[in-house]
C-alpha cells in the first residue's frame, strides 16, 4: 500500500490502513479450515453420518466442507465447533499458544474465505486478528463481505458484534433490515435469524464474535 503523509492522512484513509488489502494476501490457512474439522470428528469417534444426525447438516455437504470443496461461513462453523466440543477458534484460526497478541496491520492473515451453500459463491473473507491466543472465547476479525443475492439467514449460538469500516452493509436481522454504512455498528445474539452481506460490490467490517 503506497504511504501517506500522516498530517494529509484521512478518516477512510485509517480505515483502509486498517484493513489492508485483503485480495493481495497469500491465503496460507484457507485449505486448514477442512482437515481441522475432519480432524477433530474423527478424534470424537465420529463418522460423518453422526455429525450429520448432530448438525442437520447432510454428509454431502460435511464431506465438501472436509474436501475444501466448500468453505464454510462462520455460523456453520459455530454449530460444527459446538457438535465437536471444541473452542470455535480452533477451527476458524488454529489453536494458539500465546498470552496475548499484538497483531500489526501487516501480519494479518487471510484465515478463511466463505462461499455460499448453494451457488458455491465466495461471499465472505476473513482476517484474523488474534489467532496466536491460547483458550480464546472470542474471534475478533477483518471481514470482507460481497454481495450475496441468495441472502441466506444463520441462526446460531453466540453474539455478535460489527462495526463498519468501508462500504454498505445490509443487515437483515429479525424481519428488520437495515443498511449500515462506515462508523455505523450492531450487536446482536446470533440465535436471532440474521444475514450480513455487502449492498452492494464489497463492503469491510470489524468482526468480533462469541462462540458461547
Amino acid at each position: 500500500m503506497e504511504k501517506k503523509d500522516a498530517n494529509a492522512q484521512s478518516h477512510m484513509d485509517f480505515f483502509k490502513d486498517l484493513t489492508g488489502e485483503i485480495a493481495g494476501d497469500t491465503p496460507r490457512e484457507v485449505e486448514e479450515i477442512g482437515s481441522r474439522i475432519r480432524t477433530l470428528r474423527q478424534e470424537k469417534g465420529l463418522s460423518l453420518e453422526e455429525l450429520s444426525r448432530i448438525t442437520g447438516y447432510d454428509t454431502a455437504f460435511l464431506a465438501q466442507i472436509e474436501s475444501d470443496q466448500l468453505q464454510p461461513q462462520l455460523g456453520t462453523l459455530i454449530k460444527l465447533s459446538k457438535a465437536l466440543d471444541s473452542a470455535f477458534g480452533r477451527l476458524v484460526s488454529g489453536v494458539g499458544s500465546r498470552l496475548y497478541s499484538i497483531t500489526r496491520k501487516d501480519e494479518q492473515k487471510i484465515v478463511s474465505r466463505s462461499t455460499s451453500q448453494k451457488g458455491k459463491k465466495k461471499v465472505y473473507t476473513y482476517k484474523s486478528l488474534a489467532p496466536e491466543v491460547k483458550g480464546r472465547h472470542m474471534e475478533a476479525l477483518i471481514v470482507e463481505l460481497e454481495e450475496n443475492p441468495e441472502e441466506e439467514t444463520s441462526v446460531h449460538e453466540g453474539e455478535e458484534f460489527i462495526h463498519v469500516l468501508d462500504g454498505t452493509v445490509l443487515l437483515k436481522i429479525a424481519g428488520d433490515a437495515f443498511e449500515l454504512n462506515p462508523g455505523d455498528s450492531a450487536y446482536y445474539l446470533s440465535t436471532t435469524p440474521h444475514f450480513i452481506g455487502a449492498k452492494k460490490e464489497r463492503a469491510t467490517i470489524l468482526a468480533v464474535l462469541y462462540g458461547g
